[in-house]
C-alpha cells in the first residue's frame, strides 16, 4: 500500500525520530563538522571533486575607480544630428566655424566610422587616429580637452 502521509508524520513525537539510539544524528559530529570544516582533512575527496579551486588565490579584480569607461560616438552620428545639435544649442557657431563639445552630449571619445560633410571643431577627451585624420581632411579641428 502507498503511504498517504510522509513517514516523518508518524515518527514525530518519538524520542529518536527513527534514528536509533538518541545519541546518534544529534550534533554536527554526525556530519563531520559544520559548514566547510575538514575540507583539507576528512572531507578532502568531496572538495577535490566538487570544489577543486577552493584553496589558493586566483587572479584579482581591479578597483572600479581605476577602470576607465569609454562612451564613444561616431563621426557618422555627429554628421547626421548636426542640425539638431545646432537647434538645441549644443553646437555653437564661433568665427564661422561650428564648435561641438562631445562631453555635453554625454560621450567621451570620437570614433572614425562615417565622415563629415562640413568642417567642425570637435572637443573631446579622446579621439581615435582615424577620427582626427577625417576631421582634418574636411578642414576641421580635433581639440582634446
Amino acid at each position: 500500500m502507498i503511504r498517504k502521509t510522509k513517514k516523518i508524520r508518524k515518527l514525530r513525537g518519538s524520542r529518536s525520530v527513527g534514528g536509533g539510539c538518541t545519541k546518534k544524528r544529534r550534533g554536527a559530529g554526525h556530519r563531520g563538522g559544520r559548514g566547510n570544516a575538514g575540507l583539507n582533512k576528512h572531507h578532502k575527496t568531496w572538495m577535490v571533486i566538487n570544489d577543486p579551486k577552493h584553496f589558493g588565490k586566483y587572479g584579482f579584480t581591479r578597483p572600479t575607480k581605476t577602470i576607465q569607461q569609454f562612451k564613444p560616438i561616431n563621426l557618422l552620428d555627429i554628421d547626421n544630428n548636426l542640425e539638431k545639435y545646432l537647434a538645441d544649442k549644443i553646437a555653437v557657431e564661433e568665427d564661422g566655424q561650428i564648435v561641438l563639445d562631445v562631453t555635453e552630449l554625454g560621450y567621451n571619445k570620437v570614433l572614425a566610422k562615417g565622415s563629415l560633410s562640413t568642417s567642425l571643431t570637435i572637443k573631446s577627451p579622446k579621439f581615435s587616429k582615424g577620427a582626427i585624420e577625417k576631421i582634418e581632411e574636411v578642414g576641421g579641428i580635433a581639440e582634446i580637452i
